[in-house]
């Protein structure tokens, strides 16, 4: 049995879809680039994990009443990304 349980999960098409709009977008902070940033590289690898600045960031989205529907969207799926804590 393996030894770790990691999660392998990538950003689908339509997150990566939310995560480019945010990254053209002129209004979105920097917490919200970042966040769409992760998830796009996430994109295309089922091995890249969330890093723990970058779901501080994501934590942060989701808690601002001003982020977008789709800046929301992108921190929601980077978050179910974030490597596990050990024990």
């Amino acid at each position: 049995m393996a030894k770790s349980m990691a999660k392998m999960e990538s950003t689908g098409k339509t997150v990566a879809a939310a995560a480019a709009k945010v990254m053209k977008s002129k209004t979105a902070s920097k917490a919200e680039k970042s966040v769409a940033a992760s998830a796009m590289t996430q994109s295309k690898s089922k091995v890249e994990k969330t890093s723990p600045a970058v779901a501080a960031a994501a934590s942060s989205v989701l808690r601002d009443p001003k982020a977008s529907k789709e800046a929301k969207a992108v921190a929601a799926s980077a978050l179910t990304q974030k490597a596990n804590k050990k024990k």
